[in-house]
């Protein structure tokens, strides 16, 4: 089961829907890379990484990392700046660069 959390900017209201589990993935020799979800637990047992969800603090960009091949770089501005999605708490905005996020009490959601 994953859990879905939403982080809001304090200060321009920018706000990030994360999961708990990103996108696991097995490969396969045809396909390339597949990607498995619950409730499919023979799938899920072949998988061998996960591309999670990261965002670039310092131009905002929302890019995939593999688990398989891990990075701190973001391919769009070359900054040293990924913070997987699922943890922002805390950190600043870079929509609006001056404020931070905070993890919406309101929003909880489970698939």
């Amino acid at each position: 089961m994953a859990e879905c959390i939403r982080f809001v900017c304090d200060g321009c209201g920018h706000a990030i829907e994360a999961w708990s589990d990103g996108n696991p993935y097995y490969l396969d020799p045809v396909r390339g890379k597949v990607y498995a979800y619950h409730p499919h637990h023979d799938e899920l047992a072949r998988c061998i990484g996960n591309d999670a969800p990261h965002l670039c603090l310092a131009c905002g960009a929302e890019v995939m990392v593999d688990s398989r091949e891990p990075t701190r770089v973001c391919s769009s501005c070359g900054a040293e700046a990924l913070v997987d999605t699922f943890e922002l708490e805390g950190r600043p905005c870079p929509a609006c660069k001056a404020g931070r996020f905070a993890r919406d009490p309101a929003f909880f959601c489970v698939s």
